[in-house]
């Protein structure tokens, strides 16, 4: 394939990813690591990417992906996850569960469990898990953003601060190499934060392509958790940190 080419491909997958890997850019070209890194570290040049340790990323930080397209991105390594997580919830528990397609993801894992109260700022989330009789789901109170039935604002925050739940499951638009958890729009992120607060135990779920991508806003940090799922290993750096820690790692 020639390079001008190639290099558009990158482009596009970048875009509909937010980030893509060596190993996956090496796999979906059928080219060797080398000539991948080089087409990266000209796009970078470019600035028609970000280049981060094992990949590349979209150069804005205050932009997420469409929904839609979020939905249909890695859903076999969200699907994992997912099952995973569920695994790690007992019937009869409260759980919070966040915005983002990971979460509806695990919701979706859930409906095999009994008696759960769930609370959350997502409408997803709340029309998936609705069909459960014993269920008891509560939607949070604030504004509707349109996008992607995210809940947000500081009535959210206020209704979120209302409950101590047993499990907060949560997920992010990026992890930085130090650790920071990293997401769009500050009202999401000032909801995640009183998740967090207020649940007796977090699981952070998170596939491959959250590692060194961007965006603005700074939720937290991974060591917040104390459960971090994923489908692949995480960069040293990230690894280290869970170490020291004590955050669990399940690498699923």
């Amino acid at each position: 394939m020639a390079q001008e080419r190639r290099q558009d491909g990158i482009l596009t997958l970048v875009k509909d990813k937010g980030f893509v890997s060596i190993d996956d850019l090496v796999a979906h070209f059928n080219v060797t690591p080398q000539t991948i890194r080089r087409d990266l570290n000209q796009l970078a040049n470019e600035n028609k990417v970000r280049r981060h340790h094992g990949g590349a990323g979209t150069v804005s930080s205050v932009t997420n992906t469409e929904y839609t397209k979020r939905k249909i991105m890695d859903s076999v390594a969200k699907e994992k996850i997912a099952a995973h997580v569920a695994t790690m919830i007992p019937d009869g528990s409260s759980v919070f569960i966040n915005i983002g397609t990971t979460t509806e993801t695990v919701a979706r894992a859930l409906l095999q469990h009994q008696n759960l109260r769930v609370v959350t700022n997502n409408l997803h989330v709340a029309s998936i898990l609705a069909v459960k009789e014993d269920f008891t789901v509560l939607i949070a109170a604030g504004e509707v953003r349109h996008r992607d039935g995210g809940i947000i604002g500081e009535a959210t925050e206020d209704f979120i601060s209302q409950f101590k739940m047993d499990f907060g499951i949560i997920g992010i638009s990026g992890i930085d190499e130090d650790g920071s958890l990293l997401d769009f729009d500050f009202r999401e992120v000032r909801v995640a934060q009183s998740i967090i607060r207020n649940s007796r135990r977090v699981i952070l779920g998170a596939d491959g392509s959250k590692f060194g991508r961007f965006a603005m806003v700074k939720l937290g940090n991974i060591n917040q958790a104390h459960d971090f799922v994923t489908d692949t290993q995480p960069p040293h750096s990230i690894s280290e940190l869970l170490k020291a820690s004590e955050v669990n790692l399940h690498i699923v």
